[in-house]
């Protein structure tokens, strides 16, 4: 249903903090943008179709936070002026579309469609039978979904159940051929990835080859059914936060690289600081102290609840305490550093407020007795009042038992006064053998309560009187305090942004720590970041391959208009190359989160993408072969690459026929090099297709360079040098690298018989005593059959292929 009735106004810019108007009034012309978005378990997937272009463009699920702060900037780029999501929706959803309401200045159409329109295989569907006019007419449905997957990721599930309710949308509004036909369908010309602006895009198979992340099931038997535990991975190496909020940070900062300049440079001047060796004692310090860091979100909720705990406030006084001790300690850095002067300025006095009015207040060793919330004395003088009754209820107690004891009857040896909270003062005294029925219960002055462990409870007179006068002390107290932590809860929540400052601030400060102290343990350096397009890397290793190998040779690498921007490296199997492509891939995301690199010098360009084809994934959902997936991946880079873009490309074409696959790995770099040389993407190319380079099937350019990783042969033994050099490997070393891999001598030596015969193009002749008797039978019906007379009337041929050939004919096969 269209939730918004009026139209909208068409090409407004969405700005979500709403302080800056848009006062142009837009042209009548202005293009439909209609936007789909769901978003579920932290996660968002959406896509649009603009009009102007007839182009469908897509962003695959991501990481947002519980504010929506993502797709706010998605809206603040795209400015849709539909936009369409489910009736059924998480309450962080619910949230931004009432604040998108409340904005004066953007007032998009809002339509909603029930839960079921946004069904994962009614969108397939819907997008199979979508209007593609640059499809042929006579594509089959599985044609149709091959190609569809190298264009668009189908393993986003919320992104495409998005794409199934746009599809709707468009189809119900005739968007752009409402005066067509009602058998034309709207177009969609082109489909496009979308990301925001400065941030790089990075897939889920860049991630998984990468080794950016990886999960694995935790070893403790305890936890195999709770979840998954960090394995070895660039995360899992760089990650020494102290707080959760700061793990969860730096997650962020790895899902969404950035090529924002001024970004990366405040993360860096962080860690440059923290990485000089007499700083060391600060980076301790702060440390120790973001361990007390709390879930502050959590609490301020349950406050507002007035759900509060005791262990909550023991947290919450424990991290504005330590929030405090962050900001004196950060106050004597240099406030140059733009975070240790927000952290200065922004660590207000509210949290110093927070702190003292916390410590003045709350009693904690009571209240962890007690498991309530209890309040130190001279707070309140009301409640010191009552509980000074309280203390000295006992002996006043005693004194009334004493005197009741003397008007009781003598059968009763003894008597106490007692007090119970919610019942009031009573008066006890233990059940007499005589007493079998309760009507033998009865006292003459005093009222029957209950009977409990053999004593019977009565009111009398002076009981009622002790009610009257002081009261149900016990619950009087508990509510007394009870209000004081209202207020205190109100003091609290009156400061909140305070405390989510912190949470902000200290998480980025844990992040940039963490980094810090990782480039210390590993010898990383600082990259030069800067907008050009060239990437240099100086003596460049791979973060987590050193750490898992005793020696590990270092290597550069230089891309740029000058020294060549499309690299093809060749070299045997075990050379190098995969590790090598991976390095460099991983020097230059690092760069993008802000962190130091491993290398001794580092020039990056900020790079737009980084795109991989490098490791096959089988898919049973999308039925796709493994070479399938790889010209999927390819065809992504080859289409969505631009000259700012990293593309890494390890033996592409090796699942196919050689011919097909040598076929298509040429044609993918001749694309490359017939753009301008600005246009060219850094291509970092692996393959063991030597006949590439050796039957010049490229076209010649200055942007190609043609690179080997060394390797020496010691008699018959190859020896890997891993030092990457210009040139081009004349041989695979297959039979070297069999050996080494322990197959057979003699296996191995047949095989390079055979391929030097192959490649001679002399007859393969099998081995072997059988083989030489098969060649002397053979040789005998040659001798035989050319001694024939065939002119002659009484050669019977029959009777010779009977007697001379079919004998022989087991043998011969």
């Amino acid at each position: 249903m269209d939730v918004q009735e009026n139209p909208p106004r068409l090409g407004t810019s969405f700005d979500p903090t709403g302080l800056h108007g848009q006062d142009d009034e837009e042209e009548e012309s202005s293009p439909d943008v209609l936007l789909s978005v769901l978003a579920q378990h932290g996660q968002v997937g959406l896509c649009f179709y603009d009009s102007r272009d007839s182009s469908l463009h897509y962003m695959t699920d991501t990481p947002d936070n519980n504010e929506l702060h993502l797709l706010a900037r998605v809206l603040q780029e795209v400015g849709p002026n539909v936009i369409i999501t489910s009736a059924k929706q998480e309450r962080m959803m619910v949230r931004f579309m009432q604040r998108l309401a409340s904005n004066p200045d953007y007032k998009p159409e809002v339509v909603t469609y029930p839960y079921v329109d946004f069904g994962l295989e009614v969108s397939k569907q819907r997008l199979l039978s979508a209007h593609l006019p640059f499809l042929p007419p006579s594509i089959t449905e599985r044609e149709k979904l091959s190609y569809l997957s190298s264009c668009i990721s189908f393993n986003a599930p919320l992104m495409m159940r998005a794409v199934g309710a746009l599809l709707k949308c468009l189809d119900r509004r005739r968007v752009g051929v409402e005066l067509e036909d009602s058998s034309v369908g709207v177009p969609i010309l082109q489909v496009h990835t979308f990301t925001l602006k400065d941030v790089v895009y990075v897939d889920r198979d860049t991630y998984s080859v990468l080794q950016i992340f990886k999960a694995e099931l935790h070893p403790s038997v305890y936890k195999l059914q709770s979840g998954e535990k960090e394995g070895l991975s660039l995360f899992g190496i760089l990650n020494r936060c102290r707080s959760k909020f700061g793990s969860r940070m730096l997650r962020q900062w790895f899902l969404r690289p950035t090529r924002d300049l001024a970004l990366l440079n405040r993360r860096q001047e962080v860690i440059r600081f923290f990485t000089t060796p007499r700083n060391s004692d600060a980076l301790n310090t702060l440390q120790s102290t973001l361990r007390n860091i709390r879930n502050i979100p959590t609490l301020l909720r349950r406050m507002s609840l007035s759900h509060t705990k005791v262990t909550d406030w023991q947290s919450l006084y424990k991290t504005v305490y330590s929030a405090v001790c962050i900001r004196d300690t950060v106050r004597h850095l240099p406030q140059s550093i733009q975070l240790f002067r927000e952290i200065s300025e922004g660590f207000s006095d509210d949290l110093q407020y927070i702190t003292s009015i916390i410590s003045r207040v709350v009693d904690f060793e009571s209240s962890a007795t007690e498991n309530r919330f209890t309040i130190k004395p001279n707070v309140d003088p009301a409640i010191d009042e009552k509980k000074r009754k309280m203390m000295g209820l006992s002996d006043f107690l005693t004194d009334v038992a004493r005197r009741e004891l003397e008007n009781l009857d003598a059968r009763f040896p003894s008597c106490c006064a007692i007090y119970i909270p919610l019942i009031g003062f009573l008066l006890r005294v233990p059940r007499l053998p005589s007493m079998g029925n309760k009507e033998d219960f009865e006292i003459p002055g005093l009222d029957f309560m209950f009977l409990s462990d053999e004593r019977l409870h009565y009111r009398s007179q002076r009981t009622r009187e002790l009610d009257d006068l002081l009261g149900d002390l016990h619950c009087d107290i508990r509510d007394m305090e009870t209000a004081v932590m209202t207020q205190l809860q109100t003091i609290t929540l009156e400061r909140s942004s305070s405390l989510y400052k912190v949470i902000e601030l200290s998480a980025e400060l844990d992040c940039l720590m963490a980094l810090s102290s990782a480039s210390q343990e590993y010898g990383y350096t600082s990259p030069k970041l800067a907008s050009h397009s060239r990437i240099t890397l100086i003596q460049a290793r791979h973060p987590l391959f050193e750490l898992c190998s005793p020696v590990f040779v270092a290597n550069s690498f230089q891309s740029s208009e000058s020294q060549g921007r499309l690299k093809i490296i060749t070299g045997p199997n075990s050379s190098g190359k995969s590790i090598y492509l991976k390095q460099v891939g991983l020097v230059v995301f690092m760069a993008l989160i802000g962190s130091d690199v491993p290398a001794k010098e580092a020039e990056i360009g900020l790079v737009d993408g980084i795109f991989t084809r490098m490791q096959s994934r089988e898919s049973v959902s999308l039925g796709l072969s493994t070479f399938m997936i790889d010209l999927n991946q390819m065809a992504h880079a080859l289409n969505n690459s631009t000259g700012n873009s990293l593309v890494l490309i390890d033996e592409f074409g090796k699942g196919t026929n050689t011919v097909d696959g040598l076929s298509l790995l040429a044609a993918s770099v001749s694309h490359w090099l017939k753009r301008g040389p600005g246009d060219i993407p850094h291509v970092l190319l692996a393959t063991n297709f030597h006949s590439l380079l050796q039957m010049s099937l490229l076209p010649s350019s200055e942007q190609l360079s043609l690179l080997t990783l060394e390797t020496a042969v010691d008699k018959d033994e190859l020896v890997f040098l891993y030092q990457l050099k210009e040139g081009i490997c004349r041989s695979s070393y297959a039979a070297n690298i069999a050996t080494l891999a322990g197959l057979p001598a003699s296996l191995v030596q047949r095989g390079v018989e055979v391929s030097e015969l192959y490649r001679t193009g002399k007859t393969i002749k099998r081995i072997g005593k059988k083989s030489d008797d098969q060649a002397t039978r053979c040789a005998s019906v040659v001798e035989k059959f050319l001694n024939m007379d065939l002119e002659d009337k009484d050669v019977d041929l029959q009777r010779f292929m009977k007697e001379v050939i079919l004998p022989s004919g087991g043998d011969l096969l």
